[in-house]
């Protein structure tokens, strides 16, 4: 299976300005302009992975090529970076649009607030109005996914899946107990060490040390992940996850009541984000939703 994924699916790489921001998309299938084509194929429904934080989307190719593979090769699976996540290489054409005149005064894009308008934005400009939506977010890809359901009624968003969902109290988890003084007070320390320490290696340096962390991890990718020791990206990636330790806090269960037919939630048996009480929390909460351990 795995040989079959890696020769026979193809995956588009595409950099953006998406409200001004360098942004990454992968394109999972052989659709990657669902506005111009006008083929009888055109499928009618998008699969939109929203990540977690670094916004890396390189490293969920495995998890996008398996995923297309599973519904037959009948959707296109695309996953989009995070705002200030992601740099083009060098010799990589940045591509343009006309972004949504709503999303031009984006304040604060490299924060969570910002990262919702900048998923926002895509979505509006990139995908046709009348095209279905699944909705796949991953850790805080899914308070974005809740945060998009809650803003933009309009979207045919017909499903949304949160995998590993931190939705709530994030600084009370065990990871969020070392996680919330280490961003929000010792965040600038962490910002000098990352230029201090990163910006001098070269980037064949870089290159090594990032195939081994994928072999450490069994990950395979075409794709450049440079930026997961790029300086710049590795900032945002830490004032996002400031914020999420300050703005995470209270569950939206009045967003989660009126979508709850549309939301399936997957729980880990083991997640120092997402203990297994914020499951069985969300079980006595809403007995009738569709909630996964």
């Amino acid at each position: 299976m795995d040989s079959e994924i890696k020769e026979e699916i193809p995956v588009h790489e595409e950099f953006i300005l998406c409200c001004g921001v360098e942004t990454q998309v992968l394109k999972c299938g052989p659709w990657t302009d669902l506005f111009n084509d006008q083929s009888a194929n055109r499928p009618k429904l998008l699969i939109f992975v929203i990540t977690g934080n670094p916004g890396f989307s390189a490293a969920y190719v495995p998890f996008v090529k398996a995923l297309y593979s599973s519904v037959n090769k009948r959707f296109p699976v695309w996953v989009i970076s995070h705002a200030g996540h992601a740099l083009a290489p060098k010799d990589k054409k940045i591509l343009t649009t006309s972004d949504d005149p709503n999303a031009q005064e984006v304040e604060d894009i490299y924060g969570l607030c910002g990262q919702v308008e900048h998923k926002l934005a895509f979505l509006r400009t990139h995908v046709p109005k009348e095209m279905k939506l699944v909705l796949i977010g991953h850790s805080i890809g899914c308070y974005i996914s809740l945060q998009i359901l809650k803003l933009a009624p309009e979207l045919p968003i017909i499903r949304s899946l949160l995998l590993f969902p931190t939705i709530e109290r994030m600084s009370e988890s065990p990871n969020g107990r070392i996680a919330t003084p280490l961003f929000c007070r010792f965040r600038y320390a962490l910002y000098v060490s990352a230029y201090l320490l990163l910006k001098p290696w070269p980037e064949k340096i870089k290159s090594l040390m990032i195939r081994k962390y994928l072999q450490m991890m069994n990950l395979q990718t075409e794709f450049s992940l440079l930026n997961m020791l790029e300086p710049f990206c590795l900032v945002n990636a830490a004032y996002l996850a400031s914020q999420e330790m300050m703005d995470v806090v209270k569950r939206d269960n009045e967003t989660i009541k009126e979508h709850l037919s549309k939301l399936t939630f997957y729980y880990g048996t083991v997640d120092a984000w997402c203990p297994k009480e914020y499951y069985e929390d969300m079980k006595k909460d809403f007995p009738e939703g569709d909630i996964r351990l």
